[in-house]
């Protein structure tokens, strides 16, 4: 079924970028990323300009990410003082990559721009964690057992102003998290995603988080990182499309609730490999697609003849009249799924407790 989104402007399959969006959402909710690094392609690849798909994936995981966070927090399974040592970096960051975005789009360089960006950094991070993953995995298998610190040193953890994160059970300078949120933000802004692919390994290989919180954490950065970027993308472009943001939501967030359950019976060398071989798959989509493919987009609108429903009608004239009003909507939007999602997996979870428990006690 073809849908034309009015703000985006192109034909699109809602069953498919519904049934996408699971997927990712699965795969967020189980490596504990916004998914951004694949729905984004995905969504270019499906028609959508990448000016617009970068937005509107923003708000996406807006939305995942406070419906992750918000069952973490419920579990206790999140470091708020790291986390908001990261975004105070990756408001400088989203900031920056927002400017360098407007840049690119004025010179008509962004689409290039956006797809050399995905395949080189998905290249070399996805090859770093391949090989580390394998390398655990083959140890593993071989029983044998390296005498190793926590985590290895670099140049970063040797800056001053050191603090103390309980809750990681870590001493490091508060500089650490704060760069690495610079980057995450930066990245962010141009790529569309929440930047948490990036954040994930970094808080494994440099800051050193235990495993568990890596998620939960990630995931609240992820909160502010998107919400800037996509308050910025609506505010100065209008590029984000209601309809769109509300598939899209709706599936990641069902399916990140599914990939949290999952996640729990996956092992750190797995985690590894996995997430590294999505980064490679995605890397040289985007590499073949933009070197191989000669038109990989083509969109033909008449705007003059085309017929919108009720519904796009309503969306097109609130974006056009008032932007604030319809950059804010996107947000509560976001909020309400995501928060609305957690709340109810929490009350089933609690529910199915004691259902059993009434089980037990009769038999």
């Amino acid at each position: 079924m073809e849908y034309f989104l009015p703000i985006a402007e192109v034909y699109v399959s809602l069953p498919l970028i519904f049934t996408l969006s699971l997927i990712v959402g699965i795969l967020s909710g189980l490596f504990g990323v916004g998914g951004g690094f694949l729905m984004t392609p995905f969504l270019i690849f499906l028609g959508v300009p990448p000016a617009y798909a970068v937005p509107n994936e923003a708000n996406n995981i807006l939305g995942t990410s406070i419906s992750g966070s918000t069952t973490h927090y419920l579990k206790g399974t999140l470091d708020y003082k790291m986390g908001l040592m990261i975004v105070a970096g990756g408001i400088v960051g989203t900031l920056l990559g927002i400017v360098t975005f407007t840049y690119f789009q004025d010179i008509g360089k962004i689409n290039i721009v956006i797809s050399l960006s995905y395949m080189y950094i998905l290249a070399i991070i996805g090859t770093m964690m391949l090989v580390q993953g394998v390398s655990e995995i083959d140890r593993a298998r071989k029983k044998i057992v390296l005498k190793q610190k926590l985590h290895s040193h670099y140049w970063i953890h040797g800056l001053p102003f050191r603090m103390r994160f309980k809750k990681s059970r870590l001493y490091e300078s508060i500089f650490t998290p704060i760069i690495i949120g610079l980057i995450v933000g930066f990245i962010a802004a141009i790529m569309g995603v929440g930047g948490a692919f990036i954040l994930v390994p970094a808080m494994i290989y440099i800051i050193g988080m235990p495993t568990k919180l890596i998620p939960g954490t990630s995931l609240f950065v992820t909160i502010f990182v998107s919400a800037i970027v996509t308050i910025l993308h609506a505010f100065n472009y209008g590029s984000i499309d209601l309809i769109l943001v509300f598939i899209l939501i709706c599936g990641s967030i069902l399916g990140v609730q599914v990939g949290q359950k999952i996640g729990e019976k996956v092992d750190s060398s797995q985690f590894k490999t996995i997430l590294a071989l999505l980064l490679l798959l995605v890397g040289i989509a985007i590499a073949y697609d933009t070197f191989f493919v000669e038109e990989a987009i083509k969109t033909t609108v008449d705007n003059g003849t085309k017929t919108l429903g009720p519904v796009s009608q309503f969306v097109k004239k609130l974006s056009d009249e008032v932007p604030v009003l319809y950059g804010l909507a996107s947000l509560v939007l976001a909020l309400v799924l995501g928060v609305g999602a957690a709340i109810i997996r929490r009350q089933l979870s609690n529910l199915r407790k004691k259902l059993m428990e009434k089980s037990k006690t009769k038999s």
